[in-house]
């Protein structure tokens, strides 16, 4: 919104919006991540006309937005960067939203939706993990911008005790963390690619990397606030709910720890979905800053790199408070 004062027209349009109980709820669902319209009628139990009459009434309001992502369309809240009234309301009625817990029968839901995005994910691994590379050069190989990369590692110059990278996928980056750091993980969701990382880290024989099936999620009591670097290299736009890694790194990183993120700026190749196993089709760097804000990381140098085929890849740093 260009304009720094909340009218009352706006301000009682949005309170309209989100008087009504379900779609108070909407709005809080969109606060764990983007949702299509099918899948937010499977949250709530409601038949897609009625919610798409409610996401219509939100979206009229300002209080949700929408966004493609190829043949689909998928809501989420909208993307607050300015420092005007309207932004103010916004991030003050979300954050009230967000202290209160789901409804347990949608939270049940939601769990299940994004467990099926990510068993959606690990079976196309599972069937492509040998054909991992040809499909990632497809969109940008390790060679075109693995130096920067590394540069961004050597030029680290926090605590090099532990760290962690999301998603190793066939293992090209561990061997500059294992030079860099004393112990590093490399965590992965799926078992056939978590092979590939271990073969790498086997050929190369680097005893300090320890390669780890599971989640973020399941880290917390055993590393929670002890990770010196955390890395999510070409990943992002592969997991089912971006956002709650950042909020997972947030917990996980130790104070002055960082946070490295290397991933596809927002495009329109719709492809990629389908050849490459990809749920996002790349991020607005906003989206990144966004998301690290509500996980209490500060912002960091930023990079982007241009490719021929078409695609940016943008390289990110957050820290977590000393």
């Amino acid at each position: 919104m260009p304009h720094t004062l909340l009218s009352p027209d706006q301000l009682a349009a949005a309170a309209k919006a989100i008087g009504d109980p379900l779609r108070l709820a909407i709005v809080q669902v969109l606060g764990k991540g983007s949702f299509g319209v099918l899948e937010l009628c499977e949250l709530f139990d409601i038949k897609q006309s009625s919610m798409s009459h409610h996401l219509k009434i939100l979206s009229k309001a300002g209080v949700v937005s929408n966004q493609r992502e190829g043949n689909s369309i998928f809501y989420r809240r909208p993307l607050l960067t300015g420092q005007n009234d309207w932004h103010s309301w916004l991030r003050s009625t979300y954050s009230a939203l967000d202290r209160n817990p789901l409804a347990n029968a949608v939270q049940q839901r939601l769990q299940q939706l994004l467990n099926d995005r990510a068993e959606v994910c690990e079976e196309f691994f599972a069937r492509n993990a040998e054909a991992f590379q040809q499909q990632q050069d497809l969109i940008a190989s390790y060679e075109q911008y693995g130096e920067t990369l590394e540069k961004l590692v050597q030029d680290y110059s926090g605590n090099t005790a532990t760290a962690l990278e999301i998603g190793p996928g066939d293992g090209a980056f561990l061997a500059p963390l294992a030079q860099r750091f004393e112990q590093v993980m490399a965590l992965d969701i799926s078992e056939p690619m978590l092979n590939r990382a271990k073969q790498q880290v086997n050929q190369q024989q680097l005893a300090n990397v320890n390669c780890v099936l599971g989640e973020t999620t399941a880290l917390d009591q055993e590393f929670n606030g002890s990770v010196d670097l955390m890395v999510a290299n070409m990943v992002l736009h592969h997991v089912p709910a971006p956002q709650n890694i950042f909020a997972d790194v947030g917990r996980l990183l130790a104070p002055g720890g960082c946070f490295l993120v290397t991933d596809l700026c927002r495009h329109e190749q719709t492809w990629a979905r389908e050849s490459c196993g990809d749920l996002w089709l790349g991020f607005e760097p906003e989206d990144l800053t966004a998301w690290a804000e509500e996980a209490g990381l500060s912002e960091g140098q930023s990079q982007f790199l241009g490719l021929r085929n078409g695609f940016q890849i943008q390289f990110r740093l957050f820290y977590q408070q000393q």
